[in-house]
């Protein structure tokens, strides 16, 4: 299978640079499955998210397109792809740094917890300003703000994914926080 991939490839690229366009498109589209796994292995080897996969790969495509003429007709393909396809991984992982991704969600529950509770005149105006709010963005304010639901009642009960009341509900606080300078302008 290698071999044959290789003959495939070597043939495609030459073809290519003769001119021949077709070729050079079957080749990068033959290639783009293999630059892709190999990004995902590794991106994963790395401990970076697989999620920067594709982006490895359109570069390794780049690379290969804006250097094809640096490759020796007379050499393999493949281990010229493999170079280009490992120095791209190392630039996107240089790119990324050593950042931490850790998820907040276990955390939201207990701040909120942690959070004194408001007063009642102030619950009182934010109840008059989500009124104002349109539709869901609405809703999920009232349900987490005024209501005190979590993330997770409020979902379960206006039959939402969490993910979706976060975003209501950060893009809520935003309008509600435009309402008040509004009205205290």
């Amino acid at each position: 299978m290698l071999v044959f991939r290789e003959q495939n490839w070597s043939a495609w690229m030459r073809a290519g640079l003769s001119g021949d366009s077709e070729a050079y498109r079957r080749l990068l589209e033959d290639m783009s499955p293999v630059l892709r796994m190999l990004a995902r292995n590794g991106l994963r080897r790395a401990g970076a998210p697989i999620a920067d996969a594709d982006d490895v790969m359109q570069e390794t495509l780049l690379a290969i397109h804006l250097k094809r003429h640096t490759w020796s007709p007379g050499e393999p393909l493949g281990p010229w792809v493999a170079a280009i396809a490992r120095y791209k991984l190392i630039d996107v992982l240089r790119r990324r740094g050593r950042r931490a991704e850790v998820s907040i969600d276990p955390i939201i529950e207990d701040l909120a917890d942690a959070a004194p509770a408001p007063d009642e005149a102030s619950m009182e105006d934010v109840a008059r300003l989500a009124a104002g709010l349109p539709g869901r963005q609405g809703d999920v304010v009232r349900a987490i703000a005024v209501s005190q639901r979590s993330i997770r009642e409020a979902a379960e009960a206006l039959r939402m994914t969490e993910g979706a009341v976060r975003v209501a509900l950060h893009r809520g606080l935003k309008q509600l926080a435009d309402l008040y300078r509004m009205e205290n302008a």
